[in-house]
């Protein structure tokens, strides 16, 4: 059977954040596009139509692949897809969204297979969840889960079919399932997969990363580094990686201004690619004032967690003349490993000088460096 594939990217993908479209952006060394592409490619589907937005229109792209305009909606942007493929239609057409590059080459071809015996077929998983229905005031009753399945693509149909379908359904269907539906056009369900997820919001760019690492058998690992400078002013102590340590004066700063603790903590938000403490903790806040660092650490190896990291090791470097480190280190290094939750032997923490030179050497601070990696967790 001569099948097609029309892959909709007219998109702008704005829940994802950042400056540039999310299908043109990395994932994993390469365009979130070129991964959805490959796919097709290696499931031998030879025919393939990009439908872009105009402002796209130079994008690279494969030298086999056929560019074609969007429309303002979904709808209209397969549409046109469609329409492109009209000169030498295919028997059946493939439709997918450039946003799933983690779908498999075997789920393209369970599709494009089924289409031999249907109309039309697509790829779901069935809701396994209890499901909730909820409003501004929190949950509000339940929705049974019954006959419930999850939508993914590529939804695939026969050429001529589902050209009719669109060119009669007066618009705003979220996906082709939908328009074949409004046509009377019975839709096959195909076992889907977990790992077929779409790029959504920003987290989302961490998890496909993992998926399709797993899938060349790579790790998915992240460095970050952070650093932190605090002046001293009066006092008796200063608090560097949680432990207090005597001292003829105190570190200035909003929070408690732990200079190590801070560079922990921006060395992990920065492998996550999530700014610095700044943006988690205003130090315009007043609720900041004079905070524990122990909050920000806890919350940057809580938040690493979250998008499916461990956090493989920890090395801090404290820049002062005095006070001396090494006496406490020990004790600093088993403060982080608790706060973080992790094993005191993956954390370093450890001391220099900078032989007199610069505003630590003059004495009237201390600077702090630190490195952190990440490493991705199987699902």
């Amino acid at each position: 059977m001569d099948t097609a594939a029309i892959i909709v990217a007219a998109g702008r993908g704005t829940r994802a954040g950042g400056d540039t479209p999310k299908q043109w952006r990395d994932l994993a060394g390469r365009r979130v596009a070129d991964w959805t592409l490959a796919a097709f490619a290696a499931a031998g589907i030879e025919r393939i139509v990009v439908v872009l937005h105009p402002d796209d229109a130079a994008i690279p792209l494969p030298d086999h692949v056929l560019r074609v305009t969007g429309g303002a909606t979904r709808d209209a942007s397969v549409l046109a897809g469609l329409a492109a493929l009209a000169d030498a239609p295919p028997d059946a057409v493939l439709i997918h969204d450039i946003a799933r590059p983690c779908v498999t080459p075997a789920l393209i071809a369970r599709v494009r297979d089924r289409l031999a015996e249907v109309p039309a077929a697509a790829p779901g998983l069935v809701v396994t969840d209890a499901l909730w229905r909820a409003g501004a005031d929190g949950i509000t009753g339940v929705q049974d889960r019954t006959g419930l399945v999850r939508a993914q693509t590529p939804q695939g149909f026969r050429y001529d079919a589902i050209l009719a379908a669109h060119r009669a359904h007066p618009g705003g269907a979220a996906d082709d399932v939908e328009v074949a539906r409004a046509a009377g056009l019975p839709v096959a369900l195909v076992a889907g997969e977990e790992s077929n997820i779409k790029i959504t919001g920003p987290g989302d760019f961490a998890r496909a990363a993992r998926l399709l690492g797993d899938r060349m058998g790579l790790p998915d690992i992240r460095l970050g580094n952070g650093y932190d400078v605090h002046r001293f002013m009066e006092g008796d102590h200063v608090v560097l990686c949680g432990v207090k340590v005597p001292h003829d004066h105190a570190l200035e700063g909003h929070s408690d201004a732990d200079v190590g603790m801070h560079a922990i903590t921006d060395a992990i938000y920065g492998a996550l690619a999530e700014g610095d403490i700044g943006r988690h903790f205003p130090p315009s806040d007043p609720q900041w004032k004079g905070a524990a660092s122990e909050i920000f650490l806890a919350h940057a190896g809580e938040l690493a967690r979250s998008q499916g990291f461990a956090i493989g090791n920890v090395d801090c470097t404290i820049v002062c003349e005095r006070p001396k480190v090494g006496p406490h280190a020990a004790a600093m290094q088993a403060e982080i490993a608790r706060i973080l939750r992790m094993e005191p032997g993956r954390v370093s923490v450890k001391a220099t000088t900078s032989e007199r030179l610069g505003f630590t050497g003059r004495g009237e601070g201390i600077a702090a460096l630190a490195t952190a990696t990440l490493i991705g967790e199987q699902e």
